[in-house]
């Protein structure tokens, strides 16, 4: 049986560049050819493989091309390495990331595996990042924030957004109940609302035309989303939650919805970076990686 062929270098170097900076001028000039050569080298090796590497014409990736990306970074990665040398073979490369925490636990953590898989070569650091306020413990090659952006400070693409709806406990909803698809006023008025500045109660309110201000006393209050659920769960009120973030809890029935109503939450998570981060390849791949986790 003849062997399958290896596309020729040139043409996975070519790719490489091309789904990491997502411009044919600009992988030209990384690789010193002309873009007319690249964009041939492109179908070149697209017909060689028999699939669509790219999805669209910003150069996003088509699942096959995500998924062959990261064999071709390993395979580069591997020919980068000197014969002999016990320093460099082997040696980890890292990234450090940091994550607000809710995210962090319902949404990367979960399909991290898929990450390492990948690119087992990277050695991923994680810190906390305390969501609205960009407060992280040291400097980080990525960090997740959460709120409405654009911050003038570092680039960003937005990677998250979600809807909310007002959730309790069932022993709560037995307790204090019904609630009648807790949109009017009266309604509001009988539960205690649990409070966070991470999603206001103002969104909902103004969605269901209900004439109530930001309530300031009364319930109690959390600066984490993880905290705010657990809260709710355990009987301490009503709270508004993203869907996404509390899939979990919901699942698992700790946690019922109030409304078939959903509004869309102000605050998104992005993924943030410092200029000329994406020139290394382990960013540029989770960058990319994530964006199609999220997708």
């Amino acid at each position: 049986m003849t062997p399958p062929r290896i596309p020729p270098i040139h043409c996975l170097l070519s790719f490489e560049a091309l789904a990491r900076l997502r411009s044919v001028t600009l992988a030209a000039e990384e690789l010193s050819v002309t873009p007319s050569a690249v964009s041939h080298r492109m179908r070149q090796l697209e017909s060689q493989l028999g699939v669509k590497l790219f999805a669209r014409n910003d150069f996003t990736l088509s699942a096959d091309g995500a998924a062959y990306l990261a064999h071709v970074r390993q395979g580069l990665l591997a020919l980068q390495q000197l014969p002999g040398s016990a320093a460099r073979t082997g040696a980890p490369v890292r990234l450090r990331l940091a994550v607000t925490p809710t995210f962090s636990r319902e949404i990367l953590l979960p399909k991290l595996a898929l990450f390492r898989h990948a690119y087992p070569e990277v050695e991923l650091i994680m810190q906390v990042a305390i969501p609205l306020l960009n407060v992280k413990a040291e400097e980080a090659d990525f960090e997740i924030r959460y709120g409405t952006g654009p911050w003038a400070d570092v680039e960003q693409v937005c990677v998250l957004r979600d809807v909310a709806c007002p959730v309790c406990s069932p022993e709560y909803l037995n307790e204090a109940g019904p609630f009648d698809g807790f949109d009017t006023a009266e309604v509001v008025s009988r539960a205690r609302l649990i409070r966070s500045p991470l999603e206001p109660w103002g969104t909902w309110f103004r969605a269901c035309g209900i004439a109530l201000p930001e309530p300031r006393s009364g319930g109690a209050q959390f600066n984490d989303v993880g905290l705010m659920l657990d809260a709710a769960a355990a009987g301490f009120g009503v709270a508004l939650a993203r869907l996404r973030l509390a899939q979990t809890w919901l699942d698992n029935g700790r946690l019922v919805r109030l409304s078939a109503r959903t509004v869309s939450s102000p605050h998104h998570h992005f993924l943030c970076w410092k200029p000329g981060t994406l020139e290394r390849w382990e960013c540029a791949a989770f960058a990319e990686w994530l964006k199609l986790i999220l997708a």
